[in-house]
């Protein structure tokens, strides 16, 4: 299946998928989403760490 998809595809996916996962409860960590996101769509180690750090970054900001 990854050889269909373009370069990228898994992660965007993965952020639009925990934006609504975040959206849909607010109340939960995003760091919970993340580690699910990066095992649902088998991100690369890469992919993982971006992901950690822009939600980590989102977090602190919005403080």
């Amino acid at each position: 299946m990854h050889e269909l998809l373009p370069e990228g595809e898994d992660l965007r996916r993965a952020v639009k998928w925990i934006s609504c996962n975040l959206q849909e409860n607010s109340g939960q960590p995003a760091m919970k989403f993340v580690q699910e996101a990066i095992f649902k769509f088998d991100l690369s180690p890469r992919d993982g760490e971006f992901l950690i750090g822009f939600y980590s970054r989102k977090n602190s900001t919005a403080d």
